[in-house]
C-alpha cells in the first residue's frame, strides 16, 4: 500500500530531524583546530589533482599557498599557469628532473630531490603560508631518495597551524602513522588501458 504523500512528508521531517540532531552533536563535539598533514596515494588518478583543489579552496580564503613538485618537471602543467593569476599568493617550485626512468642518474634524482626538500623546508619555516603541497614527495621517499625519518620528523614538527599535502603512490607506513588524513585513490578503470594518450586539461 502507497502511503499518502502527506504522511510520507512527515515520516522523512521527523527522520531527518532525527539525523540532524545527531549530526549536530557530532560537529558541536569537534573543537580541536590545527594544521594537517594530509597524504594523498594509491594508484589512481586524482592524487595531485585534489591536492590542487585544497590549493584553490586555501586562495578564496585569503591564504597563501606553496607547492614543490619532486619528481615532475618535463611536462608544463594547466594547473600552474590558472592559479599563476593569484601572484605571489601562491608560489610554485618546480624541482624534479622527471621520472627516474627518465633521467637514468641516480646521483641526478637525489641532488633534485634533496633540492626540492630544502625548498620545502624554507617554505614551511615561512609563517606567512597557510597550505604547502608536497606533490610526488611519496616517490622520492619510495626510491630512498630522501631519508625517510628526517622528513617525516620534520613534518611532524612544522608549526602547529600549517597545513601540508603530500602527494604520490606507495606512501611509506611511517608517513601514513605520521598523517592525519589519508585518502587512498583506487584504479577501477584508466583510460591509458585502452590507448588514451596523456591529454591537455586531463592529465598535465
Amino acid at each position: 500500500m502507497v502511503e499518502p504523500d502527506e504522511q510520507k512528508a512527515e515520516r522523512h521531517k521527523a527522520k531527518m530531524a532525527k539525523r540532524k540532531a545527531v549530526q549536530d552533536a557530532e560537529v558541536a563535539g569537534k573543537t580541536v583546530e590545527k594544521g594537517l598533514l594530509i597524504v594523498n596515494t594509491g594508484p589512481g588518478k586524482g592524487k595531485s589533482t585534489a591536492a590542487f583543489g585544497l590549493a584553490l579552496r586555501m586562495l578564496g580564503h585569503g591564504r597563501r599557498v606553496g607547492v614543490v613538485q619532486f619528481i615532475k618537471g618535463a611536462w608544463h602543467t594547466g594547473e600552474k599557469d590558472a592559479l599563476a593569476v593569484f601572484g605571489d599568493r601562491l608560489v610554485w617550485h618546480t624541482m624534479g628532473e622527471g621520472f627516474t626512468w627518465e633521467t637514468q642518474d641516480l646521483a641526478r634524482d637525489i641532488a633534485a630531490a634533496e633540492a626540492a626538500w630544502a625548498k620545502a623546508a624554507e617554505l614551511m619555516a615561512d609563517p606567512s603560508f597557510g597550505l604547502i603541497i608536497l606533490d610526488e614527495l611519496n616517490i622520492a621517499l619510495r626510491y630512498d631518495y630522501l631519508d625517510l625519518r628526517r622528513v617525516v620528523d620534520a613534518l611532524k614538527e612544522r608549526r602547529p597551524d600549517l597545513h601540508v599535502v603530500v602527494t604520490g603512490r606507495n606512501a611509506k607506513p611511517a608517513l601514513l602513522e605520521a598523517a592525519d588524513l589519508v585518502t587512498e585513490m583506487t584504479a577501477a578503470k584508466h583510460h591509458f588501458a585502452a590507448g588514451v594518450k596523456a591529454q591537455a586539461g586531463i592529465e598535465f
